[in-house]
């Protein structure tokens, strides 16, 4: 029977602290000397404010900044801010220094790796073919996919489903508790949270639940459990 390992991907694979700030401020600089009337403190409070009504995966922020100053989009300053967006994110993108190992390892001992994310599903691939990592995966489901997020059940069977594999051969890798850990384990899989610190209430529940779960402070340790 298959054994598989599915992975989150942000803060999971790779380090995602501090890049979006900077990759949107950027951004905004540029707009700002292209002709956008705000000051960059204040610019990035208005993106912030779109980025948390209109959700991270939408893909037109800009487009809405643009049009709530202006009355109306201005397609250069979009295009200026998208450009440079995405050319200063993925210049910081960088893998946790253990992450290429350790995919190695379990390839090396015969597990199928799959990944399960919430996002739209080019912008995963995107971010695994740029990191480098997109010939380690057998299957990559995302919530764009499924048409649930992180941790409805829904996501995690379809991602059991197409790997071919039963949940109790299965591993959940993730850094987030309420999405990666529960979800997996309301399906019947095991999990490994890692680069994360549990509260008060998480430790609780856990206890209360019983539910297994290693801990683990650097990907390479998931080599160590598996």
């Amino acid at each position: 029977m298959k054994k598989a390992v599915f992975f989150d991907i942000d803060d999971t694979l790779y380090d995602t602290s501090g890049f979006a700030k900077l990759a949107r401020k950027a951004a905004l600089n540029v707009m700002i000397d292209a002709g956008l009337p705000l000051e960059t403190e204040d610019a990035y409070k208005l993106l912030r404010e779109i980025i948390k009504e209109k959700g991270s995966n939408y893909d037109k922020h800009f487009n809405v900044l643009t049009k709530r100053v202006f009355g109306e989009e201005k397609p250069l300053l979009i295009a200026l801010g998208m450009i440079t967006y995405h050319n200063v994110k993925f210049a910081l993108l960088r893998l946790f220094p253990e992450t290429m190992s350790t995919l190695i390892y379990l390839k090396g001992k015969r597990y199928h790796l799959g990944v399960i994310s919430n996002g739209i599903t080019i912008k995963q691939w995107e971010k695994l073919i740029r990191l480098g990592l997109n010939h380690f995966f057998d299957q990559v489901v995302t919530s764009q996919e499924a048409g649930v997020a992180k941790p409805d059940e829904k996501i995690f069977q379809l991602a059991l489903e197409r790997m071919g594999c039963k949940a109790e051969k299965s591993i959940m890798v993730g850094n987030k508790f309420s999405e990666d850990i529960l979800g997996a384990v309301n399906v019947g899989m095991s999990v490994i949270l890692v680069n994360s610190k549990l509260t008060e209430a998480e430790e609780r529940y856990i206890e209360k639940e019983g539910i297994k779960l290693d801990i683990v402070s650097d990907i390479s340790e998931v080599k160590e459990i598996l």
